[in-house]
């Protein structure tokens, strides 16, 4: 019996987190790309702290990996700063010669 008890507290102890050191980028083409095609939208404006729970009880191997993996889906939805988005100039068009009245 004892010897049971030693192996199996070998076993736990020899398991590593194989996601512990992955970029969330990564994390999220190892586990997430399969189903969802790009993180823009996952978060949906979920606070930080819900949606790393949610991560680590549905999909993550350990808090901070999920930790990690809701930081990268926040950024990813945010919305680009406004000094990168130019807004488009109207199209310039010749300027148009008056006609000159006919009088009659």
């Amino acid at each position: 019996m004892a010897v049971a008890a030693a192996v199996l507290t070998a076993t736990v102890a020899a398991a590593q987190n194989l996601d512990a050191g992955k970029p969330p980028a990564k994390l999220f083409a190892d586990g997430c790309a399969t189903c969802h095609r790009s993180p823009r939208g996952l978060a949906k404006g979920r606070f930080s702290l819900t949606l790393s729970w949610f991560l680590k009880d549905h999909y993550a191997t350990s808090l901070d990996s999920a930790k990690a993996l809701a930081a990268y889906l926040q950024s990813v939805d945010e919305p680009p700063p406004r000094a990168a988005v130019r807004p488009k100039k109207p199209a310039r068009s010749a300027p148009r010669s008056a006609k000159p009245a006919q009088s009659q």
